[in-house]
């Protein structure tokens, strides 16, 4: 490459006057001629622009099939129901997880209840083992957890995605898809990407046998912000 620096000097773009003046009388001709004065033309230009803006998220929803509507507002967790490793499918004491353990869970689902692939997905849980005093809770929070033990829907808030990396040392959710980060430390804050709030969070305790159960079912939807959700669950 050479290292001598050029200088292209600029021409003047500018046209000349008789042809400006030409174009501009042209114009004027024409306008008068098939009815379209300058603000009928700005105001009609400006209606189809607007009416093509909002077209457009009608035919884009429209292409991506139908919304899940209430869906995803109910999920197989209710209060009671134990807590299932999967995909052994065997429920979980809380001596089972070490400090530092992650495991991904099922609900149990009532006799006669068939598990198909679409409940396994909206019913996918993530349970981490802390240590009780790295937790940063409110007293609400706090009381939805076991002894260290905290669980989360394993559906990212942002697009849907498996939130499946959990690093041990820092205690952060990573959602491989587009990099979300949630603070489990914090009940699943979201610290940094594209995820608009939390992953919920599942309130657990043990029965009687020192089962892991549920306490009660999501408080909030689970899954993306942009499904349709009920008013009273934000």
């Amino acid at each position: 490459m050479p290292d001598q620096e050029i200088i292209a000097e600029r021409h003047e773009l500018r046209s000349e006057e008789i042809d400006r003046d030409d174009l501009v009388s042209t114009f004027k001709e024409r306008a008068e001629t098939t009815g379209l004065g300058r603000r009928s033309l700005i105001k009609r230009t400006l209606g189809v622009a607007l009416g093509l803006v909002g077209l457009s998220p009608l035919l884009l929803l429209r292409d991506s099939g139908p919304l899940p509507k209430k869906y995803f507002d109910t999920t197989n967790w209710s209060k009671g129901t134990r807590l299932l490793l999967d995909p052994a499918g065997t429920p979980i004491k809380a001596s089972d997880l070490e400090v530092g353990a992650v495991a991904q869970i099922l609900p149990e689902l009532p006799t006669g209840t068939e598990r198909t692939l679409e409940n396994t997905g909206k019913d996918a849980v993530l349970l981490i083992r802390l240590r009780p005093e790295d937790f940063n809770l409110d007293p609400q929070r706090l009381s939805w957890t076991y002894q260290g033990i905290i669980a989360f829907s394993k559906i990212c808030t942002h697009m849907g995605c498996a939130v499946a990396l959990y690093e041990q040392q820092t205690h952060h959710l990573l959602c491989p898809c587009h990099q979300s980060t949630f603070d489990v430390t914090r009940a699943a804050k979201v610290i940094f990407g594209p995820a608009a709030r939390p992953l919920p969070q599942l309130a657990i305790t043990v029965d009687a046998d020192g089962y892991l159960v549920a306490q009660q079912p999501f408080t909030v939807p689970i899954g993306p912000s942009f499904w349709e959700r009920n008013s009273s669950n934000g």
